[in-house]
């Protein structure tokens, strides 16, 4: 797995719309697509992974309880029979005690909605979990095409009744496909090499090169930017100026040499902490530093760095998971499987750097890592072995020093070495005006003004 792979493209993109398409009576039913939303938005809010909330015992977002028998002995699913499932049967009662979801609610199912959980039941209620708990697998690929992916959206389009629509033209497409992987438009002298290149593999070696190009890597890091709220100021009160750009740059590094994603991932979350980890993997790390930092005056700094830990786990189960943990904040998460001490287990994991909750005044933030140049690096290196050499020195033997020192000390003992005579100040006088008086003993009295201090 990798990331240009991960990355859709025009043509990705499209096919990640196919599924808005109105959906086709024969089609099985997917429970995470079609079932999954319906549930979560009309019936978790009561009966989901709540237990504070859940009402009459009955969770409808696990299978195993969803089909156990109530004390009634009625089981709100049975597979296979939606007549006999209470879930059905409460959906369409005119009794307005037992209809779900309640009146109070303010919500409803259409017909069309209500079918279709029949026709899940009656397919056998399958549950399956969300996809971002899931390890991704490779779909098994249709009849052989040009390309896999052509082979996926061609079989897609089939099962919905469409056709593909005609081939654009060869200038349409090299600025569509310079667009979509540059993010810039194809020059005039790219649009005439590709119109004058007649060869079968025209089109695929003018991707090569717009995917060999460093504008691909700033392409695909404009969207993983803004995931991450990267910013170039504090964000809060005083809106200092912070410097990131390392980072960016090391996003646009791991497009354009196409990391592996499982790397990607990583280095972002916990690239500080890989064994002996190298400069690159620290500032890969900064993933989570690009939130706001706060320095306002009056502000309680433990209040923001709680702050700061908040958004560090909401924006990362939202990039990763495609999920948000942030209701578990405060209580079980009424519509997923997360609790909310699994909420605070992911905090602490991100609570273990020094910071400090108002420092947003002065640049970046600390803790920080000093980013050399190479020329900075090499000078650094040399001073650095001229300063171990400096110390082993110290560590040694220094004759000429201590020979120096010897005849220093002997100088100072000998009786002629050192002269002294007293001062015999003839006259003085005080800035304040006070009268100094000469003794035979060339002392001097003061007299007349007493000031605190005196010149």
């Amino acid at each position: 797995m990798n990331l240009r792979r991960l990355i859709p493209t025009t043509l990705l993109a499209a096919l990640l719309a196919l599924p808005r398409l109105a959906q086709a009576a024969d089609r099985p039913i997917d429970f995470n697509r079609d079932i999954r939303p319906l549930l979560s938005d009309r019936c978790f809010a009561c009966h989901g992974p709540d237990d504070h909330e859940r009402k009459a015992r009955l969770r409808l977002d696990h299978r195993d309880h969803a089909l156990a028998p109530a004390k009634s002995g009625a089981a709100a699913i049975v597979p296979g029979r939606p007549q006999e499932s209470e879930l059905v049967k409460r959906l369409l009662t005119s009794d307005a005690d037992d209809h779900m979801p309640p009146a109070s609610t303010g919500k409803k199912l259409s017909p069309e909605q209500i079918t279709l959980l029949q026709r899940w039941i009656a397919e056998g209620a399958e549950y399956r979990a969300h996809w971002s708990f899931v390890p991704p697998q490779r779909p098994p690929l249709p009849a052989p095409a040009a390309h896999p992916i052509d082979g996926l959206v061609e079989a897609r389009l089939a099962a919905e009744g469409l056709t593909p629509a005609p081939q654009a033209d060869r200038t349409s497409l090299i600025r569509r496909a310079t667009l979509d992987v540059t993010g810039l438009p194809p020059t005039p002298e790219e649009v005439d090499a590709f119109l004058a290149d007649t060869a079968p593999k025209a089109y695929e070696k003018l991707v090569d090169r717009l995917l060999d190009s460093p504008r691909y890597g700033e392409r695909m890091a404009v969207e993983w930017l803004d995931a991450a709220r990267y910013a170039d100021t504090h964000g809060y009160h005083l809106d200092s100026g912070r410097d990131m750009t390392a980072w960016r740059d090391w996003v646009i590094r791991a497009f354009n040499e196409n990391k592996p994603f499982d790397a990607f991932t990583v280095e972002q979350l916990a690239g500080d902490l890989l064994p002996e980890a190298t400069r690159e993997q620290k500032i890969a790390s900064g993933f989570n530093r690009n939130h706001m930092i706060n320095y306002e005056g009056g502000a309680i700094p433990e209040e923001y760095q709680y702050a700061y830990l908040v958004d560090r786990v909401n924006t990362t189960s939202t990039v990763w998971l495609g999920l948000t943990m942030a209701c578990s904040q405060c209580h079980d998460h009424k519509y997923d499987p997360l609790s909310k001490a699994e909420y605070y287990q992911f905090l602490g994991f991100f609570n273990s750097i020094d910071e400090r909750g108002l420092d947003g005044n002065k640049g970046n933030a600390s803790p920080l890592l000093k980013l050399s140049s190479p020329d900075q690096e090499k000078r650094l290196a040399e001073l650095t072995d001229r300063l171990r050499a400096a110390e082993e020195k110290l560590k040694g033997p220094l004759p000429e020093i201590d020979a120096a020192q010897t005849a220093w000390e002997t100088s100072l003992r000998s009786p002629s070495a050192v002269a002294w005579s007293p001062l015999n100040p003839t006259e003085a006088v005080a800035a304040s005006g006070a009268t100094l008086t000469r003794g035979e003993d060339a002392t001097f009295t003061a007299r007349g003004a007493n000031p605190a201090t005196e010149a």
